[in-house]
């Protein structure tokens, strides 16, 4: 078959899997599996070959990070129900002050907190960013809600083991440990470069209350735009959901450890991970460091430590009706992080890595910001940044040995071009507008605008980047 033929082939695919997702409202799951069936198929692989490329491609994400969500959200759904969330987000209140806590809370929640399924962080801290907002003045409710909007998003491309992350880095064979290294390096200027620019904005008579505000804030929406499945913000507060969990006046009754102990496993676990990366760099081999430095070992390591100290004081029902929820809320995150491996692989199957790699060694003057665009403009007809991450890495996955650039660069680029003008479609967006009591015309400056701005502005960190590898 002709290039020309797998080009148009390839498009008509990706405006196929955009059109079932944003105007039939098909899952992401379904949207890109029919994409990939019908790309095979058109292309010439043949009915076995599709079937068989699909079904390999899921097995091989799914090999290399299906444990690591599971674990991930297992410890995220322990940690929220202990209330160490909460707590954490009182601690720096009172450490950074109001002045600095914006930058803070974002940089905890996109550097610290990946583990935590974005729904149910943001549900969690999103009450308590409102509570700040009213200390910080005018523009408390527009620098919280930015805050949050740029931390939450930035952090699940850019930091292991958030979902965007681990996707990015398996598609485009990335070691996790390098990817967590690099992702810091990316994501800690961005998010506090970022918020800077927002704030000098918002505060330069862009906001304005009166019509960026509501007095009464929404319900959220039911349906997760986002490629996950979003939870409802309960009444009571966000550890009273169904399945028996504490609240979170009963965690507090009981005597608990501090949160330095509370986070002690989960951070024990990336210490472990960034390790490993480390005595790779410096090619210092010895079997127990890489034991236990294996993100699979790291991360089970910190779920076992993270059970015993919620056993302690949560009692083990409700250690068990936690990890009840995790199980269920990994479960669609698994899945859409599989099939993006199934589009990667036909397409590489069907010879487009070598077309596309032909196009982007031609076009030399800028293949980082090719890379961006690609991510961009998924991102902006998608709606989704996990979605839009997963497509962008499945089609440039083949293109990667062709550029001459280290994987983790064009993985990086493309993280940050999904963040790209996050919109209306994003389950991110209508529960900031709930949450923060923002009208629709405030919740476009702040998440909209506001996560654009760390989009482009993370491409100067990783620019940087490559002229040093």
């Amino acid at each position: 078959m002709s290039d020309t033929a797998i080009l148009l082939n390839t498009a008509i695919a990706v405006i196929a899997i955009v059109f079932l997702i944003v105007r039939l409202r098909m899952n992401p799951v379904v949207a890109l599996v029919l994409g990939s069936c019908y790309l095979g198929l058109a292309t010439g692989l043949g009915v076995e070959k599709t079937v068989k490329t699909i079904s390999k491609g899921f097995g091989d994400v799914m090999a290399d990070i299906g444990l690591l969500i599971a674990f991930g959200v297992l410890i995220g759904a322990l940690l929220r129900d202990l209330g160490a969330i909460e707590r954490l987000v009182d601690t720096l209140l009172r450490a950074a002050g109001p002045k600095r806590i914006p930058h803070a809370m974002a940089l905890t929640i996109a550097t610290f907190l990946q583990s935590i399924y974005l729904d149910v962080l943001l549900v969690i801290t999103g009450p308590l960013a409102k509570g700040i907002a009213s200390k910080l003045g005018r523009y408390g409710t527009a620098r919280m809600a930015t805050a949050l909007a740029i931390g939450l998003e930035c952090g699940i491309v850019f930091t292991i083991p958030g979902v965007g992350a681990l996707a990015l880095a398996a598609l485009l064979d990335v070691p996790f440990g390098k990817y967590l290294l690099f992702g810091l390096v990316v994501v800690i200027p961005t998010v506090t470069i970022a918020i800077a620019v927002m704030n000098f904005l918002l505060t330069r008579g862009w906001w304005n209350p009166a019509l960026d505000e509501e007095d009464v804030p929404r319900p959220a929406p039911t349906a997760a735009a986002d490629g996950g499945k979003a939870e409802k913000a309960d009444p009571l507060g966000p550890n009273t959901a169904a399945g028996g969990t504490m609240t979170a006046v009963e965690v507090k009754t009981r005597t608990q450890p501090s949160l330095l102990v509370l986070f002690s496993p989960l951070l024990a676990s990336l210490l472990l991970i960034a390790t490993g990366a480390l005595a790779e760099v410096a090619r210092w081999h010895n079997s127990l460091v890489e034991l236990l430095s294996s993100p699979v070992v790291a991360l089970l390591l910190g779920l076992v430590a993270t059970c015993l100290l919620a056993r302690r004081y949560l009692g083990q029902p409700r250690v068990d009706a936690s990890l009840s929820r995790g199980m269920r809320d990994s479960g669609q995150i698994l899945l859409l992080n599989g099939v993006g491996g199934c589009l990667a692989a036909v397409i590489a199957a069907c010879g487009l890595g070598d077309i596309l790699g032909d196009y982007f060694k031609t076009n030399t003057w800028a293949p980082l910001l090719l890379v961006w665009l690609v991510a961009a403009v998924l991102h902006v007809a998608v709606g989704s940044v996990t979605i839009s991450a997963i497509t962008a890495a499945g089609l440039l996955a083949p293109v990667a040995p062709t550029l001459g650039l280290d994987p983790v660069l064009i993985a990086l680029a493309a993280g940050a071009g999904s963040l790209f003008f996050v919109h209306l479609t994003s389950n991110t967006f209508w529960l900031l507008q709930s949450l923060m009591g923002q009208t629709t015309r405030g919740t476009l400056k702040t998440c909209s605008v506001g996560v654009s701005v760390a989009s482009v502005v993370a491409m100067g960190p990783i620019l940087a980047l490559s002229a040093l590898l």
